[in-house]
């Protein structure tokens, strides 16, 4: 079990890590730049484009890293899983807490026709920041399950 699932793990952590890496270089700069009208459209846009595999690589990875947890052989790799755990959940908590609801608030939006108050209540700038958050803690979590890996070769 510990040859299938080691390399499973580091596959959804790596997949989520890598599409959280791409909003930092690409996605997260193109919505910083655009007019309001043209970003709700843009934000739209990305934010379904990811379901279901973003919840299902940062899931997988949660749920992977606390069975290997578990089963590992030694202390070391055991607590690195720990520790991949406690990363995979905290971007867990952060998508569902502070991302997803404004993924689907926008969603809602009228790009022609945006509340009067959106200048002043732009959720580009909050959802950034804790995009930015997420994908750092995902890449720490997959530098922890790659460590865990080279350790149990």
């Amino acid at each position: 079990m510990l040859a299938f699932l080691v390399p499973a793990v580091v596959l959804l952590n790596g997949l989520a890590a890598g599409v959280l890496f791409g909003t930092q270089l690409g996605g997260w700069p193109l919505l910083a730049a655009l007019p309001a009208d043209r970003y709700v459209h843009a934000h739209a846009f990305f934010a379904t484009r990811y379901d279901p595999a973003m919840p299902l690589c940062l899931l997988g990875t949660l749920i992977g890293d606390v069975v290997l947890a578990v089963i590992a052989p030694d202390f070391a790799p055991r607590l690195l899983f720990i520790v991949g755990a406690v990363l995979a959940a905290v971007t867990v908590t952060i998508s569902l807490t502070k991302n997803v609801p404004v993924n689907k608030w926008v969603q809602t939006l009228d790009p022609d026709n945006l509340p009067d108050d959106f200048e002043a209540n732009d959720p580009r700038w909050n959802w950034g920041a804790w995009n930015h958050r997420r994908s750092v803690i995902t890449v720490l979590a997959l530098f922890v399950n790659c460590t865990a890996l080279a350790l149990l070769l």
